[in-house]
């Protein structure tokens, strides 16, 4: 979604804007085209983890994507990069810049070797999920997500090497600095933005009673899901009409899935998925509480979101969260991680709260526009492509607006 927002709010500003991704190949809007760059989509939805006939293989980069996957690891970071890197270099003269989201993969260094300005985007470092994981993990398994984690390594090594980097907050620079290694002073924070064409206040809706929705992976320990079911469980005990739905899509008879029949909440909890951003809007703007348990964040665009439709938040007191929710309290309650007794409570005292919930709503989505739009966060990342073309041409008259130069928006296959 940062690709797809990002790109439009860049066409709205005038820069020519190709987004190059392999499968699943993002839907995109007008006025920003698509590059496809094929891989051999080893992990599509219908067949995931399936070797494909040998017929289909093109080159040493398909040998190696399958290979990888065959020994447990993940290749599509360096394999993506690796073709892009072959592809660009054939268009040497097509673009100005090419800005990297998060793919950090050898084949970068490449493209900067070429000539191209390099801006690249690193919105959390991947070790974060990968300790998390492990944490989780039991026996044999902890073997296999240390190597499907592998290519974190390359991740930081090449991180350490480019310039600028581009943050969504403070947090997340600190994060990278220490968990990659990378020089704070290449570092600049680019807050992510929130589309307030679908997400706002819908003043002439009635809010559920007892309605508490959470976006978020379902199945991801970092994303809390599990925590914020213990504690949902147990304001059941004392509210009858408290509901949560969950916008995410558990695998059925995983682990997220067996927890609610554990704790007897099949009747109070429901999951959705496969919504539209206006379907996804209106579900967050009935709500009477919108809550992210996660255990970290780089940025958080379900918080942003939430507080976007005036619907009062409780987050958790990590990562980045404090940045986007503010830490006063007024647009949104921060509970410290993995305490479903103590998120339990601070959902209990705003349901009970109607004046509360009102002023919180109020305050969070004047906060978003004060800070959160799409179209700040674009005029922003154009003058880092401007300072990245001046670094590396010298300076120019170039500017920020529709008579800027073109622009190459480069985007990694990704089903988050």
């Amino acid at each position: 979604m940062y690709v797809r927002h990002l790109s439009r709010e860049l066409a709205a500003l005038g820069h020519e804007v190709t987004v190059f991704s392999g499968q699943p190949y993002p839907a995109l809007d007008d006025g920003v085209g698509l590059e496809k760059i094929p891989s051999l989509d080893l992990y599509n939805d219908v067949n995931p983890f399936a070797t494909p006939p040998l017929r289909t293989w093109r080159d040493w980069i398909d040998v190696l994507e399958v290979a990888t996957m065959w020994t447990a690891g993940f290749p599509e970071p360096l394999t993506f990069s690796l073709r892009a890197n072959r592809e660009l270099r054939r268009r040497l003269d097509d673009f100005d810049v090419v800005h990297d989201n998060q793919t950090l993969g050898r084949g970068l260094l490449g493209i900067r070797s070429a000539g191209f300005p390099l801006v690249t985007t690193i919105h959390h470092p991947i070790s974060v999920d990968r300790r998390i994981e492990l944490a989780e993990a039991r026996g044999l398994q902890r073997l296999t997500k240390r190597r499907w984690y592998g290519f974190v390594r390359m991740q930081a090594r090449v991180a350490r090497k480019l310039d600028p980097i581009l943050v969504p907050s403070q947090s997340s620079a600190d994060d990278i600095a220490r968990e990659f290694g990378v020089d704070p002073q290449r570092m600049v924070v680019t807050p992510l933005g929130v589309d307030t064409r679908y997400f706002h206040p819908r003043p002439d809706t009635e809010r559920v009673p007892g309605r508490i929705v959470c976006t978020a992976s379902a199945d991801s320990p970092l994303k809390g899901v599990a925590v914020l079911l213990r504690a949902i469980a147990r304001l059941a005990q004392e509210r009858h009409d408290v509901n949560l739905t969950v916008v995410s899509k558990p695998k059925p008879g995983g682990p997220t899935d067996r927890l609610v029949d554990e704790l007897g909440l099949r009747d109070r909890v429901t999951f959705v998925n496969g919504i539209d951003d206006t379907a996804l809007g209106d579900l967050i703007a009935g709500a009477q509480i919108a809550v992210v348990p996660s255990f970290y964040e780089g940025f958080s665009l379900p918080a942003a979101e939430a507080m976007a439709c005036g619907t009062p938040l409780v987050a958790s007191h990590v990562g980045a969260l404090p940045e986007v929710v503010g830490t006063d309290g007024d647009a949104g309650r921060l509970v410290p991680a993995g305490e479903p007794e103590l998120l339990a409570k601070e959902l209990q005292a705003l349901l009970d709260d109607d004046t509360e919930r009102a002023r919180m709503g109020a305050a969070a989505w004047q906060r978003v526009q004060e800070r959160f739009t799409w179209r700040a966060v674009a005029e922003l990342t154009a003058e880092r492509y401007i300072s990245a073309i001046d670094t590396v041409t010298g300076p120019s008259t170039h500017s920020t607006g529709g008579r800027s130069p073109s622009t190459q928006e480069r985007a990694r296959a990704d089903k988050a």
